[in-house]
């Protein structure tokens, strides 16, 4: 999965070509996925999705650039691991993955075109956005993986809040875990972050009550240190409320 989770974000650009779906294709992109998680029939083939042995995967080269999705069936679904900005925010696929395979059960959600065409943290018209909302309702927590430049906050290594939601235990936890670990953390609920607390992401205004943590980190942590931040979030048990 390593590669070609680096081939599909190498394939994302300014220039690429993308298509807003249009809402007819934003409800099959859910009753789809909602049928694929269930184990029934599904459509996404229709919307130009690959599917086979968990993965979904969106046609190469195509302008339905609507993003990479990943069902680790070996547990019961725990935890979405969403990274909506792979290309931009680089290496937050990578963490995604990581902490993807650590925990089982999860659902890996990456964004299908780079930031300048499509921006699904705040964009509410993405299959990116209908297949996260669909799992919030099924009551799963979420975590969402950004990026910020060093000389953005540099007394801080992470960012961590709640988005536009409130932030709870499992942010608490996940604070503690990377403090533990050697990182300089910056609690959003409790600190001014400089405009890192994702207040306006949608993923968590759609939360619904269910737990969504909003995970902002530096460049230098996301170049030298992502097992690091992987095995922190994985500590922190982030599938518990």
């Amino acid at each position: 999965m390593d590669s070609l989770l680096r081939a599909f974000t190498a394939a994302q650009s300014t220039r690429q070509s993308y298509r807003t779906p249009t809402a007819a294709e934003l409800a099959t992109a859910e009753t789809g996925f909602a049928a694929l998680l269930d184990g029934a029939p599904h459509r996404l083939a229709e919307l130009g999705f690959s599917v086979e042995d968990g993965f979904v995967v969106q046609e190469p080269g195509s302008a339905r650039a609507w993003g990479l999705y990943a069902v680790d069936r070996s547990a019961p679904p725990s935890l979405v691991v969403e990274v909506p900005h792979a290309s931009s925010d680089l290496r937050t696929e990578l963490l995604g993955l990581g902490l993807f395979r650590r925990t089982p059960g999860a659902i890996l959600a990456v964004g299908g075109a780079h930031r300048r065409r499509e921006d699904p943290a705040h964009d509410t018209g993405t299959v990116f956005h209908a297949v996260t909302t669909l799992l919030a309702r099924r009551g799963l927590p979420q975590v969402q993986l950004h990026g910020f430049k060093d000389r953005t906050l540099p007394a801080a290594d992470v960012v961590l809040s709640g988005g536009a939601a409130e932030a709870g235990d499992a942010a608490r936890r996940a604070a503690d875990r990377l403090a533990e670990a050697g990182f300089r953390v910056r609690r959003a609920w409790a600190e001014p972050c400089r405009g890192l607390a994702g207040t306006t992401n949608v993923q968590s205004q759609a939360a619904g009550g269910t737990p969504f943590l909003h995970v902002e980190l530096n460049r230098t942590v996301r170049e030298t240190r992502r097992d690091d931040v992987v095995r922190a979030l994985a500590e922190a048990d982030l599938t518990k409320p």
